[in-house]
């Protein structure tokens, strides 16, 4: 294996680095091709296609890992598969079956081991899998024709400053996503419509926005691409609403939350209650938990602080190294929820 690629692993940031391969299967004639390999970047669809038209794309995030041992770890990637399933659902694309979902994960990972992130080194190989409609379409309907791709790409954390808090920026002026629209799957418009809100929010300094439900403006939403929990009196507290996506790290949190001892409440959260908990968190594959050190409403100018000395919450921290060590091998998977490769 070559261990001479040009990456400095500790600083390498969130975002893409070409590698060596990528897979891809076609959906046509009514049914799923061969997994194929490509060292291409690009893809050839209709200028007419679904995906470019009427949004007809969803997409998956995961990680593997590379444990002290040298093996290579996946995460409850059986998750991914069926969130994804539900996305095509969604949006009436032909589901990508389990089986193929895996044999192209397993199979990206293989042919791009050598950019799996060596252990220590706070990276970790982001697998991108997406599904989107590529047959030509004029007029509003399901495309019959769909490519699955999965690339791979080394990656540091989502944000610049680590496990470290971080400021968010609170607005109502932006709505992420409807109520019974398509915030609780992974498609691509659910983040195009964020865009505007995020560019603002880093051009006065945040990392970030927390959203709002659509409706009535009085609930937590999610934050910024990632959802949101706030912990207090020994009870991690997450939102439940029909517009928020489903993390598969928050279902996991939740369930290590009940097993360091924590109660677990998910259910709508009012903004009156922000200001009651004792540390306030973002979690998604992404980041797995960022540290939320204020909150700034921009329409009040209210300010809600978190931390001590911009040091993450006791719970936050214990939650995130406990995740990371089932995911990277050094804690026991009392939930099986990794597979080894």
């Amino acid at each position: 294996m070559d261990n001479s690629l040009d990456f400095d692993w500790g600083n390498i940031p969130f975002g893409y680095s070409k590698t060596d391969f990528n897979v891809r299967c076609y959906f046509k004639d009514g049914k799923w091709g061969d997994l194929e390999m490509s060292s291409s970047e690009e893809v050839s669809i209709h200028m007419a296609s679904t995906a470019l038209h009427y949004g007809q794309q969803a997409f998956e995030g995961l990680k593997a890992y590379k444990g002290k041992d040298g093996k290579i770890r996946l995460f409850r990637w059986q998750e991914n598969a069926k969130r994804l399933q539900d996305s095509a659902d969604g949006i009436l694309m032909e589901k990508v079956p389990v089986k193929l979902f895996e044999n192209a994960i397993k199979k990206v990972i293989d042919l791009n081991q050598k950019y799996v992130p060596p252990y220590g080194s706070g990276a970790s190989l982001y697998i991108r899998p997406v599904l989107f409609g590529i047959g030509g379409q004029v007029g509003v309907r399901p495309s019959t024709d769909y490519l699955f791709v999965v690339f791979v790409t080394p990656v540091g954390p989502y944000f610049k400053t680590g496990f470290k808090p971080v400021d968010m920026y609170l607005g109502r002026a932006f709505d992420r996503a409807a109520p019974q629209g398509t915030g609780h799957i992974k498609v691509g418009g659910n983040y195009a419509s964020s865009l505007v809100a995020m560019k603002e929010a880093h051009d006065n300094g945040f990392a970030n926005v927390l959203f709002l439900d659509s409706k009535e403006k009085k609930y937590i939403d999610e934050c910024g691409p990632a959802n949101f929990f706030g912990i207090k009196n020994k009870t991690y507290i997450t939102p439940k609403s029909n517009s928020i996506l489903p993390s598969i790290t928050n279902k996991s949190l939740m369930q290590l939350a009940e097993h360091i001892g924590l109660k677990v409440e998910r259910r709508e959260v009012p903004l009156t209650e922000l200001e009651t908990f004792e540390e306030v968190g973002a979690c998604g594959t992404a980041a797995v938990i960022t540290p939320i050190g204020r909150v700034i409403d921009k329409d009040t100018g209210k300010e809600y602080v978190f931390t001590k000395d911009n040091q993450p919450g006791k719970y936050s921290t214990q939650l995130y190294e406990l995740l990371y060590a089932i995911q990277t091998g050094d804690a026991e998977d009392v939930f099986n929820w990794v597979e080894i490769l």
